[in-house]
């Protein structure tokens, strides 16, 4: 028996990393999965995996920014059958490290995936699971807790992803939807986004200088990300809602 026998998942940004981990983890634990990402052969290759392994999933390109997909998005998901779980994941990273040098669009590129697509995924996922209940669980980081240099908009749309879970797990509450939502807070996490940091930086020794300033002395896993998400997705959280659990290797425990 699994956490997650029977549940429908809908797993965005499931392509790579952190998502997807998470998909492996939820089919690992019983549910049915639905993949989504921008890019749509990253999300079929991680469906098919998990169909190899016995597991219900499917896939389908996804846009998370964009209304018109989100409809679609839960459509195609529930094909697996009603909707139980979302996992609001997909996210970028500025281009322009410094908030001076930042534009305004780019600025609205960072925010339109990383709090935009949240909320948008946050109100698809409420309307789906008002009826029946279900989790919610949106990927925010120790950015949304804490302040640094030269990640201002990717910062500030973390910051309101919490302001987000905590907002709507109190209004899905008092309405009586039987919905929780939560957020994890990820550290440094070895994921594509690290390789994009890299790229963008040419700071080659990324992974060193995150890891000496991480008190566990290394930096993260997606799967480590995964077991947080399954937990916050199944009945064992079923008194934990409008939190933010922070999988860090104790960085803002200083």
């Amino acid at each position: 028996m699994g956490l997650l026998d029977g549940k429908v998942a809908l797993v965005t940004g499931g392509a790579s990393g952190i998502g997807r981990a998470t998909a492996r983890a939820l089919a690992r634990e019983g549910a049915r999965v639905a993949v989504s990402d921008v890019n749509g052969d990253g999300a079929a290759t991680v469906a098919d995996e998990l169909a190899s392994e016995g597991a219900a999933a499917l896939a389908f390109t996804q846009n998370a920014a964009s209304e018109d997909d989100w409809q679609k998005a839960i459509e195609a998901a529930q094909e697996l059958g009603p909707l139980d779980i979302l996992v609001n994941n997909a996210g970028v990273l500025p281009h322009e490290p410094l908030l001076e040098n930042t534009s305004l669009e780019e600025w609205r590129r960072v925010c339109s995936v990383n709090i935009d697509g949240v909320f948008l995924g946050v109100r698809a996922g409420i309307r789906a699971m008002r009826e029946r209940g279900g989790a919610i669980v949106n990927l925010a980081s120790i950015y949304g807790l804490v302040g640094a240099t030269k990640i201002g908009a990717y910062g500030a749309a973390k910051h309101a992803v919490i302001g987000l879970t905590k907002s709507a797990a109190m209004e899905c509450a008092s309405l009586g939807y039987g919905i929780r939502v939560n957020a994890v807070c990820p550290g440094f996490i070895d994921t594509g986004m690290t390789e994009e940091t890299i790229e963008q930086t040419g700071l080659q020794d990324f992974r060193e200088t995150r890891a000496k300033s991480t008190p566990l002395r290394r930096i993260g896993q997606p799967e480590e990300i995964a077991e947080g998400i399954v937990y916050l997705a199944s009945d064992r959280a079923g008194f934990v809602t409008g939190t933010g659990l922070v999988i860090d290797g104790g960085v803002t425990a200083r």
